[in-house]
């Protein structure tokens, strides 16, 4: 049984879901402040709560530091450090400026620990399955092209998947973006692990919500000979369209049916797997803690095989210095202060029948 510390009741909320609905796992402790929140929260679960590591006893097996890092002016990577000086494990929430990540991995590797970077969306089921099929693509052949597009909150494990995609991220490149007036997407082209990219940003936020008003969060398309595969959310579902080609009779006329055209038989779009996208209540629930679990096996198989570390260490170290050199071309985002958006019906939209 593993037993993990859980600093940080904000989104470290999904890190306790997961922590304690996991049979391999038992939620040890919560590491916060102290104020009336934490409390609170480590009373719900029945935990202890330490107002800093040093107060988490030697027997903890792992450390989950949900609270920002350095790169957005938090005491996170403090925090990991601590644990990693005493030995202790450490995952850690995105982002994290690859300066961090350096001092980390050597504080881990001075203290005999595993350290990594949970980006958390890489980790997610649709996601999963997503990439799996990516694999497919690539061992049919190469990748012609990807088109992506996400909100600039969430452009660091965008990073991450890409890397994924394409095998690995060097060499990566990014070109000048642009932004034309009116539009709240700035568009740059790219290339990450070689295949070509091209890449929408929402690069707004606002400063009192960050964590509302993005249009969307993840979307991927990747091309290849064969076909389209695409990732429609973060949270699936995952389309395949085949390509359509048809072969031309004597005449130079498309054949569309008969002998030769099988190809044209299989469905225009097809839907992979048999998890239909749940709701945002569901993402919360389950979804998102099933991502951090998974991220807390692999850290635990980082532990027994310092192979893995070394390769958890310098894919994380790659992913914020792409993350850094997209920021760099993108700008600071845009301020913005939306109201809160109006709803759309899904009565309504089902209510739609065949255009007359």
């Amino acid at each position: 049984m593993t037993r993990v510390v859980v600093a940080g009741t904000a989104f470290g909320r999904i890190y306790l879901d997961a922590v304690a609905r996991d049979p391999d796992l038992t939620l040890a402790g919560v590491v916060a402040r102290g104020g009336d929140y934490s409390r609170a929260t480590a009373e719900r679960y029945g935990v202890p709560l330490f107002t800093s590591a040093d107060e988490v006893p030697e027997d903890v097996d792992v450390a989950c530091v949900v609270v920002r890092s350095g790169a957005l002016g938090g005491p996170g990577t403090d925090l990991a450090l601590a644990f990693l000086r005493r030995g202790i494990p450490v995952l850690q929430e995105h982002p994290v400026h690859a300066d961090e990540i350096a001092v980390c991995l050597r504080a881990a590797r001075a203290g005999n620990a595993a350290y990594a970077v949970h980006t958390l969306y890489p980790s997610l089921r649709p996601v999963r399955r997503f990439l799996a099929a990516v694999d497919v693509l690539r061992r049919n052949g190469k990748l012609d092209f990807v088109d992506a597009a996400c909100n600039s909150q969430v452009a660091y494990p965008l990073l991450d998947v890409l890397g994924r995609v394409a095998g690995g991220l060097r060499p990566w490149e990014f070109g000048e973006a642009t932004t034309a007036p009116g539009q709240p997407f700035s568009t740059l082209h790219a290339v990450v692990g070689g295949v070509p990219v091209t890449l929408r940003v929402q690069n707004q936020v606002h400063p009192e919500d960050a964590d509302n008003h993005s249009f969307l969060l993840h979307r991927i398309a990747v091309g290849c000979e064969g076909g389209v595969l695409t990732l429609a959310d973060t949270h699936g579902p995952v389309l395949w369209n085949p390509r359509l080609h048809s072969p031309r009779d004597d005449t130079g006329r498309l054949v569309m049916a008969g002998p030769g055209t099988e190809r044209l038989a299989v469905p225009s779009t097809v839907v992979l797997g048999d998890e239909p996208p749940g709701t945002y209540h569901a993402v919360f629930a389950d979804l998102w803690p099933d991502a951090v679990a998974t991220a807390l096996h692999d850290l635990r198989r980082d532990v027994a095989e310092p192979g893995r570390r070394m390769r958890a260490g310098q894919w994380a170290l790659g992913v914020s210095r792409a993350w850094s050199d997209l920021t760099a071309r993108l700008g600071m985002p845009e301020l913005v202060r939306p109201p809160v958006p109006h709803e759309i019906p899904l009565a309504d939209l089902l209510a739609v029948k065949d255009i007359a």
